[in-house]
């Protein structure tokens, strides 16, 4: 056998013989850190996430970067919050962007409150009022029994959009919905405690966990949802602790933190701040690492 050609048949012969690495079968636009995380939980190597949000950004407010619409327009997936969260900027992405694969109503676009229960429904809509969601208060993620009540939606979708690997989304949502419910009732369990007790918050980001926790919301820092604290209002708060007692002062991640210390300084009352989302602390590097950092500063602070 001519010897080069027996040296280009072994050649050929290992490489075959290497294992595959598939690319990635879907391309997914995820609005926030934690429907990225949640993807890839339920799909992992199967698709490659864009993040177009960091926990150390408010999602209220975001630039419609060149970057950003050229991930919409190589997307097949968008996964979102919806309910208005994301209103100030995704329409001019999804005009800009002309994917339609994941405009309004098409199986690309995937909004994880459509799937929830929605808390706060306002009974009029006023811009006096400030950042009012007609839908509902759209932070739903703060409630861990509203993450797996999602991941059963976007798994559904996921294998609507690939069904050549419907299996395996279907697999790996069954050993999410294990080891999320093993996670839900350690949580639960921990953070009992803290049923009932009465706080305040920097901005109504966090009525769904009042709602898993029974905390007692007694105050906003904000005047207005997203209205920056103002000093007459912090003055107001300050008198109305004054017969209405609060024992934890909650922000997330991202809040501008002047206020809630102002409030603590003068009341003595401890703050929480929470990753609110993916990202948001050292400890939030995923779903689990998100709530884990929660129920456990909550806790420090409440001691």
């Amino acid at each position: 056998m001519n010897t080069s050609f027996k040296v280009a048949t072994l050649a050929f012969t290992a490489f075959a013989a290497m294992p595959s690495f598939a690319s990635p079968t879907l391309r997914v636009f995820a609005c926030e850190p934690e429907w990225a995380a949640l993807t890839k939980e339920l799909a992992g190597d199967l698709v490659s996430v864009y993040t177009a949000t960091n926990a150390l950004q408010d999602p209220h407010q975001v630039q419609a970067k060149p970057s950003l619409i050229s991930a919409v327009r190589n997307a097949d997936l968008m996964v979102c919050t919806g309910a208005e969260l994301e209103v100030g900027w995704l329409p001019v992405l999804l005009r800009q962007a002309g994917n339609p694969k994941v405009q309004t109503g098409q199986p690309g676009q995937f909004d994880a409150a459509d799937f929830v229960t929605k808390l706060e429904i306002p009974t009029r809509l006023d811009r006096a009022d400030g950042d009012v969601h007609a839908s509902g208060n759209p932070h739903i993620q703060t409630d861990p029994r509203n993450i797996g009540t999602v991941a059963q939606a976007l798994s559904k979708r996921l294998a609507e959009i690939d069904p050549a690997h419907a299996s395996t989304y279907q697999s790996r949502l069954a050993d999410f919905n294990k080891r999320w419910g093993q996670a839900l009732q350690r949580w639960t369990q921990a953070a009992a405690p803290l049923k009932g007790m009465p706080i305040v918050v920097q901005h109504k980001g966090f009525p769904y966990l009042e709602n898993w926790l029974g905390l007692r919301e007694v105050a906003a820092l904000e005047p207005k949802p997203g209205v920056e604290p103002t000093s007459s209002h912090l003055s107001e708060v300050l008198s109305q602790m004054q017969h209405q007692p609060a024992k934890l002062i909650i922000r997330g991640a991202y809040n501008d933190g002047r206020g809630s210390q102002w409030l603590s300084d003068r009341t003595h009352i401890p703050v929480a701040v929470l990753p609110f989302t993916v990202g948001g602390s050292d400890r939030a590097k995923d779903l689990f690492g998100l709530f884990d950092d929660t129920v456990d500063q909550l806790l420090k602070a409440a001691k």
